[in-house]
């Protein structure tokens, strides 16, 4: 069947993308999120990524479930694996490197902010492949943990890499439809193919069209057509990539069976001129043996000296360079600097291809031990560090004086660049090329030199070869195209056509680079033919002439394609005075046939793509040591803070980020541990499973913060527009693994507790529990494989947050020290920190301080303790430590522990005689005889004095009684409560017997510290006493239920009540209590407040130190501006129970006090300023004071006046009450000085 080549709408040019028809209308991205855009490729060529998206997951997909059947024991053959991972791997760097050359550098002209994050993204995902064959390639495969490993780290990739094309799907997908016309789709994807090394396009393109299902292969090739140029040529080179090499006729069916092409026999000459020799052939493919003369035999010269030409040219290059920078040193002209750098970027690029081929061909062919790795390395360093000279130089836009001095610099790079490289070759030559040719045939060093020039991409190559057949001699252009004609496979026929075709190009005098054959035309001047020709789009810097050889022609059959006769027409259409000429020389020569070797057209800036930023980062498949070593391992990257930081000064922000070293520990706690779920170890499970869960926990509000709060606060900076949006998407997509693991890991538990109910034995690594049975043995490998998949997901949420942070801090950290002051960051934390719940503060504190230094925990507390400095946190935070939970569950313990001792006290007593020091409840519980054997002790100790003696013995004789007085208290006897006042239940609701009084609802009551007198809340002891009441000085509280006294505690410990709560909300500080609202306890104010929580629909202003609505983050800041007395009945505004209202100018009072108040007043009390909009007030009396006339003796006087709302000075006619202020228009004024007369009004 024929390749589709229909739905062209173009017209004629060298290379260019073609036209598409009926073009859509953009899309909106807000729509179109993720990757249901509802278009099909013959409307969006872009979504061609969403193919090479899917094949990349179905790969990963079944990578995994080979690692997993590898890790569970049911695969024991790991090499088809790793030649799995080998290709995978080679694809998706290309893939990537594709991107980051074409589509990103493209998008970020039209977009800012959105394309770097991506590249980081292939960075990370690039180093965890690294990590995954360090594995592969270590010496721990007999290790039993090895299979596991293996299946970690490669869910860890399949995770990564699904969530980076997810987002790129979400957010950079809309953004090319709605940015980018079809054409400019289509230009890109075609770039964007080109931009892939020709050896790997070969495997990349059949590989994707057997990823995908038949109709969407289909359709892949109608986008194809559409995408690649309508040149014949190219579109035959493409579809013979996509057949894999199988279905060559087929596609040779589709462009025609009658084609002209370029012969490759060597050059003859004949009249001293270059002749171009084409022949017709039937079947249109080319034969090599036979009529061709291996001129390397006859010659005896060896295809692989050929190294030595390239050697030759770019030394050649390098000089020219180095010269032209001297020269411009010299001459003091910097206005060529953009071509002097895409020049020095065009060889840097030839030396690094170059120097891929040797080390994966040449070398490994010669000896696999051969390297060069650090000379190919150190070479791509320089190469770097002279680009980046100039591009400093450009965007800085030096002076004179400082160009001087760059330049200077400059030429001693260029030197040194010179002097490595010559040396390397040196080696080379006198190391490798002697191996290779005592070792390796004529025909396998044309195959491996073929190869080696297969490792560039398309569009490198379209330039190499003009430059490099334009440095040799015509004896050696001839060997070069000998060589390479002769050793390509006849599938290639159509490439080794394009590559002889684009060599001619850089011929003397644009004369053709072929022999002559019987038949064909004589040579042709360019002039001759400039306009039937494709001149390509973009020269190397080296000013090559556009000459092209006029190689393949046009079909006469009656199946050509309709847009090729469109073009035709049009050519014919503009040359009709040079028509007949043309047709002529044509009929004479190539049977009335058209021919043209096409060009790519994928180096004209036609989306605004400069040199600069299309290859400003040379390719890291060279394995450069600009990317990070295989000994850095993606599971312990660390970043190097000081690149981030302005100077050494502790900035407010980087509290933020301190964060971030405490998720990297809990993230390598989990992964480690996942380790030893296999165990089954009930400690583990639980450890675990508490520590994942506060890890969730407080990474959840960590990442609240930064969506609600710092990336608002950077996309606020103009120049920071979509900078965050891909952390956001990160933050949903890490939830999603938060929860993904949260249920495998409840179902490990469940299936644990099963086994462990039918007494298996723990030790599950050895699957020995001892039980035959069937079912059991089920869940005992059930239980294994769940180990397995958890062991991997924890591994895939530390590589997944670890790459998220490293970005974090690469990219986002230093922007607050470009754009923000210290007080707006002083500001940004203070609002996370105000969204804070107390609870969370809790857990988050000690979390992140066992992470950090004693000097970094030091340095985070004074930044807290500088954003709350207006607060009551620094008491919070005293109260926090002393009433920690820890120690009051371990006091609990330590009394049960006591109490449980029996009969076994006196046994210890006797082993720590000489020890024991009693305490007053050891005393209580002594008998008789116990005591006074203490007290024989102390009158045998001659140690002591006789008065110390009589003073420890009187008081052990009396040590009872006191012991029996100090316990009497807490007797829990009612006869002994009875004696308390106010020990009888209270009732809120006495009808349906609810416990509480007519403030609060509860279950208890309170005992005061001061009076001792028992009461249902504060309120109430205030009404009934003459003092007020310290409720968080509060120690007892008694259950109204048994009317037990006992420690104040949510819940009532008598064993009757059976764990009765005494209110659903209980906070451990205020010693509050409550049964019908919503509470929350604020750490900044330290007292407890009605809502449902900070950063839910409360946050807490650091500079007014009070908690506000969430919607209120706009209000008018006035320091400490609640603590004070409401102004209208004096009471405490901080601690009132009543609403408070915030007026517009930042005071407060209460709401009913503002309703009573503002029946009769418009001011506040406190400033005189506007307690709202008073325009609709003001007309009025504009109204009034127009239709009132003034005595005549007061109609000339003017009075000076202050607005209290705008704050300024002004003058006003004369009135007994009404003065409106000239600047705002404001009647909330007063009279500072009255005048007789003025002839003015402001």
């Amino acid at each position: 069947m024929a390749t589709p080549l229909t739905g062209l709408n173009g017209v004629g040019g060298g290379g260019g993308v073609a036209v598409l028809a009926n073009p859509v209308s953009k899309v909106d991205s807000s729509a179109n999120g993720g990757g249901g855009f509802g278009r099909s490729l013959s409307e969006s060529p872009i979504l061609i990524f969403s193919f090479f998206h899917k094949a990349i997951r179905n790969e990963l997909d079944a990578l995994h479930r080979l690692a997993m059947a590898f890790a569970t024991g049911n695969c024991s053959d790991i090499q088809p694996l790793f030649q799995r991972y080998h290709f995978l791997t080679s694809m998706y760097r290309h893939h990537s490197n594709a991107e980051d050359e074409v589509i990103f550098p493209a998008l970020d002209i039209r977009v800012k902010n959105v394309a770097q994050t991506y590249s980081l993204e292939h960075q990370g995902e690039s180093d965890l492949f690294d990590h995954l064959f360090e594995l592969l390639n270590s010496s721990i495969h007999n290790d039993e943990s090895f299979p596991k490993e293996l299946a970690s780290c490669t869910g860890a990739l399949q995770t990564s890499v699904s969530q980076h094309m997810a987002k790129e799907e979400e957010q950079v997908f809309p953004l090319l439809l709605e940015k980018f016309s079809l054409e400019e789709q289509a230009s890109l994807v075609w770039q964007f193919l080109c931009s892939i090394p020709v050896n790997m396009m070969t495997e990349f393109l059949p590989w994707l069209s057997t990823s995908i299902s038949p109709d969407e292969s289909q359709d892949l090739r109608k986008c194809l057509s559409k995408i690649v140029p309508e040149e014949k040529l190219l579109q035959k080179v493409v579809f013979t990539w996509m057949e894999g090499g199988s279905s060559a006729n087929t596609v040779e069916n589709c462009l025609d069976h009658s084609q002209v092409r370029c012969s490759l026999n060597p050059l003859t000459h004949q009249n001293g001129k270059i002749k171009c020799a084409c022949e017709s052939t039937a079947t249109g493919k080319r034969k090599y043996s036979g009529s061709i003369i291996d001129v390397s035999d006859t010659m005896r010269t060896h295809p692989i000296d050929e190294i030595l030409l390239w050697h030759n040219a770019i030394k050649k290059e390098l000089n020219e360079i180095a010269a032209q920078t001297r020269k411009i040193q010299l001459s003091g002209d910097f206005t060529n600097l953009s071509a002097f750098n895409e020049r020095l970027q065009f060889i840097a690029e030839v030396c690094i291809f170059h120097s891929i081929a040797e080390d994966k061909v040449i070398f490994p062919a010669v000896d696999g031990k051969f390297s060069f790795f650090q000379e190919h390395a150190e070479e791509e360093s320089q190469f770097n560090e002279f680009r980046s000279l100039i591009e400093s130089i450009q965007s800085e836009g030096a002076t004179s004086s400082s160009e001087t001095e760059f330049y200077s610099t400059l030429c001693s790079h260029a030197d040194h660049i010179l002097e490595t490289i010559q040396r390397h070759f040196h080696n080379e030559e006198v190391q490798v090329l002697p191996l290779a040719r005592k070792h390796f045939s004529f025909k396998r060093q044309r195959e491996l030199l073929y190869q080696s020039l297969c490792m560039m991409p398309l569009k490198l190559i379209e330039r190499v070869l003009p430059w490099l057949i334009r440095s040799l001699t015509e004896d050696e252009a001839q060997m070069f195209l000998k060589n390479m004609q002769s050793t390509a496979p006849a599938i290639d026929s159509a490439l080794v056509t394009l590559f002889c075709g684009w060599a001619c190009k850089a011929r003397k005098d644009g004369l053709c680079l072929s022999s002559s054959v019987s038949g064909c035309c004589p040579a042709q001047r360019f002039t001759d033919i400039e306009e039937n020709t494709v001149h390509s789009s973009c020269t190397p810097a080296s000013a090559l002439s556009g000459r092209v050889c006029s190689v393949l022609a046009e079909s006469d059959g009656t199946q050509q394609r309709s847009v090729k006769r469109n073009i035709s027409e049009v050519h014919k259409n503009e040359d009709v005075s040079k028509t007949s000429e043309s047709e002529s020389f044509q009929k004479q020569c190539c049977s009335a046939q058209s021919c043209c070797v096409p060009a790519l057209g994928v180096n004209k800036n036609n989306l605004g793509l400069g040199s600069l930023s299309t290859t400003k980062s040379l390719r890291s498949l060279s394995f450069t040591a600009s990317a990070p070593s295989l000994n850095s391992s993606l599971f312990i990257w660390e970043t190097d803070n000081s690149s981030c930081e302005v100077g050494s000064t502790e900035r407010p922000i980087d509290t933020i980020f301190k964060f971030h070293k405490a998720i990297r520990k809990d993230l390598e706690y989990l992964d480690i541990e996942s380790g030893k779920l296999c165990d089954g170890d009930e400690t583990i499970i639980r450890q675990f499973s508490g520590r994942f869960r506060l890890l969730w926990g407080l990474y959840r509000a960590h990442s609240n913060a930064e969506d609600d709060i710092v990336f608002p606060a950077l996309e606020s900076k103009e120049a920071l527009h979509n900078v965050s949006h891909s952390y956001t998407l990160d933050h949903k997509q890490e939830e999603k693994l938060f929860e993904d693991i949260s249920c495998v890991l409840s179902e490990l538990s469940v299936l644990h507790e099963n086994l462990q109910r039918a007494h298996m034995s723990v030790d599950l690594s050895e699957n020995d529990f001892g039980i035959s049975d069937a079912n059991d043995d089920d869940n005992i490998k059930k239980y294994n494989e769940l180990a397995t998949k958890l062991q991997g997901m924890c591994k895939s949420i530390r590589v997944t947050l670890d790459q998220h942070i490293f970005r974090e801090e690469l990219e986002l950290w230093p922007l607050f020290g470009k754009h923000f002051t210290v007080e707006e960051q002083d500001k940004i934390v203070g609002r996370i920190i105000g969204t804070t719940g107390a609870e969370v503060l809790q857990s988050m504190l000690p979390w992140v301080t066992s992470a950090l230094t004693q000097d970094e925990q030091n340095k985070m507390m004074d930044t807290w303790k500088q954003a709350t400095k207006n607060t009551m946190f620094n008491e919070w935070l005293n109260e926090c430590l002393k009433e920690s939970p820890v120690s009051t569950s371990q006091t609990e313990a330590s009394e049960r522990s006591t109490s449980q001792r029996g009969g076994d006290y006196q046994e210890s007593l006797n082993l720590n005689e000489q020890m024991f020091k009693p305490g007053w409840k050891d005393i209580f519980r002594m008998n008789q005889n116990e005591l006074e054997s203490e007290i024989r002790k102390v009158y045998r100790d001659s140690t002591l004095d006789p008065r110390r003696k009589a003073y420890l013995v009187q008081n052990l004789m009396t040590s009872r009684w006191i012991a029996s007085q100090q316990k009497l208290p807490k007797a829990p006897s009612g006869e002994s409560s009875k004696q308390i006042e106010g020990c009888s239940p209270s009732f809120r609701d006495p009808e349906k017997q609810i416990f509480g009084c007519e403030h609060y609802k509860r279950n208890c009551k309170l005992r005061a510290a001061c009076c001792g007198k028992l009461f249902t809340c504060r309120f109430c002891h205030d009404n009934a006493s003459d003092h007020s009441m310290d409720r968080k000085a509060t120690l007892e509280m008694m259950c109204m239920q048994c009317l037990t006294i006992q420690p104040v505690g949510p819940i009532c410990m008598s064993p009757s009540c059976n764990g009765l709560t005494m209110a659903k909300y209980y906070c451990n500080i205020c010693k509050f209590f409550d049964d019908e609202r919503n509470v929350y306890h604020c750490p900044f104010c330290n007292i407890c407040r009605v809502g449902q929580g900070l950063g839910i629909d409360y946050f807490h202003c650091m500079k007014c130190n009070c908690c506000l609505g969430i919607k209120s983050a706009s209000h008018k800041c006035l320091e400490k501006g609640l603590e004070m007395n409401c102004p209208i009945c004096c009471d405490d505004l901080f601690t009132s129970s009543a609403t408070v209202r915030a007026l517009p100018c930042g005071h407060y009072m209460h709401s009913s006090c503002f309703q009573a108040y503002t029946c009769s007043h418009y001011t506040c009390p406190i400033c005189s300023k506007s307690l709202g909009d008073m325009a609709v007030y003001f007309g009025m009396l504009d109204a009034l004071l127009a239709a009132e006339e003034l005595p005549e003796e007061y109609r000339d006087r003017y009075q000076d006046i202050l607005c209290h709302d705008c704050d300024r000075k002004g003058t006003s006619r004369f009135h007994w009450l009404y003065h409106k202020c000239g600047s705002c228009g404001s009647y909330n004024t007063r009279v500072i000085k009255s005048e007789a007369a003025n002839s003015s009004c402001l």
